[in-house]
């Protein structure tokens, strides 16, 4: 059976996530898994190159490098582990980390580092990457591009299922009871990235495990009100976002204007805020479903899977756990899929989703 390895870093930027995955029968299964955390300055440095892309150009080539290497260190990691050599590895395909995306700008622009040359150059692999520009090019949004592999290995006859993905950003994935009735998917807004971001700057923590910060405060309805309004919200699908939008800027904002709010208190409110958003974009784009998958980091937050349940009720809540995959490791499965995908000359975008043209096969092959 051939295997093939998926690498991802995610909005929050805090790791490399890897899965060596096995495609059996339509299905998917994976057989290893493995994280690396990304250097302390590289990490500061892509946020940084993430907040102000008019940096100059020598720091993103640099990046690019470098992060290409920590790609290659997770692939090399992750075969030892599984105990298991290159030559068994059909391909990897590396979504890379983005750092800009621009999908509705006048020349439409998504841009993701961590050069595939150096993954293929130390793994021996063939390497499949920057996936997300060809859907850009038939006139998509290239993202998000999850929802394809969702509906190859999630969907199930008769039941409309949702898959919300709470990583970084979050996004939804519609698939219909109705085999031949095309997916809807779409980022419904800011997930992990925004909590993350207020966490490292005013409790001096990475992330806020288990949600014991937010749970001391209290939803503030005058800050979460000022939060909803933003417009993004309320687009129809097809629609993308990322850090270029949900942003410390962009939150610094709208605190600036609720004075004095105690840090639990916002925590609390983001928390919701993702909850609102996310549980708003079901009611209204996808009033069919009767189950609802989580996956990505914040299906662990405890306080967001609770509040998501509660909403949501009568209807049926569950991590994707119960569907074969576990929540960390979907994102990266996706992309070994992907590069599956591309290597057989099939499409890996659902143009419903992205709002491309056509179905395109996506990213550059860069062989062993």
């Amino acid at each position: 059976m051939k295997l093939y390895i998926g690498l991802i870093s995610g909005t929050s930027m805090d790791g490399v996530d890897a899965a060596l995955v096995a495609f059996p029968d339509g299905g998917a299964t994976t057989v290893a898994t493995h994280s690396v955390p990304i250097p302390d300055d590289l990490t500061c440095e892509l946020h940084a190159l993430a907040q102000d892309p008019s940096a100059a150009a020598i720091r993103f080539w640099t990046a690019d490098a470098q992060l290409g290497s920590v790609f290659a260190d997770a692939v090399l990691a992750l075969l030892d582990i599984a105990g298991t050599e290159a030559h068994n590895v059909a391909a990897i395909g590396s979504h890379g980390q983005t750092v800009y995306h621009a999908p509705k700008a006048a020349i439409p622009i998504t841009v993701q580092l961590g050069d595939p040359n150096i993954i293929a150059e130390r793994t021996g692999i063939t390497t499949v990457a920057d996936f997300r520009r060809r859907d850009l090019a038939a006139g998509g949004e290239g993202a998000p591009l999850a929802t394809a592999f969702h509906r190859a290995v999630f969907s199930a006859p008769g039941v409309e299922r949702g898959i919300l993905n709470l990583g970084g950003i979050a996004n939804l994935s519609v698939l219909s009871a109705e085999r031949d009735r095309p997916p809807l998917g779409f980022d419904t807004g800011p997930a992990n990235t925004l909590l993350d971001t207020y966490v490292r700057r005013r409790f001096a923590t990475d992330m806020d495990r288990e949600a014991a910060l937010a749970r001391q405060g209290k939803m503030v309805p005058a800050l979460l009100a000022e939060l909803l309004a933003e417009p993004y919200f309320d687009r129809a699908p097809p629609k993308s976002t990322g850090r270029e939008l949900f942003n410390a800027a962009w939150l610094d904002a709208r605190l600036a204007r609720h004075p004095g709010v105690d840090p639990h208190d916002v925590l609390r409110t983001l928390c919701e805020l993702t909850v609102e958003t996310a549980m708003g974009a079901v009611t209204r784009f996808a009033p069919r479903t009767r189950e609802l998958y989580l996956c990505g980091g914040g299906a662990r937050n405890p306080l967001i899977a609770e509040r998501i349940a509660e909403r949501i009720a009568p209807l049926r809540v569950d991590t994707t756990d119960l569907l074969g995959i576990a929540p960390d490791w979907v994102e990266a499965a996706a992309f070994a899929w992907l590069a599956m995908r591309t290597l057989g000359g099939e499409a890996g975008n659902a143009p419903s989703v992205t709002g491309a043209g056509r179905e395109v096969v996506l990213g550059g092959i860069h062989p062993a």
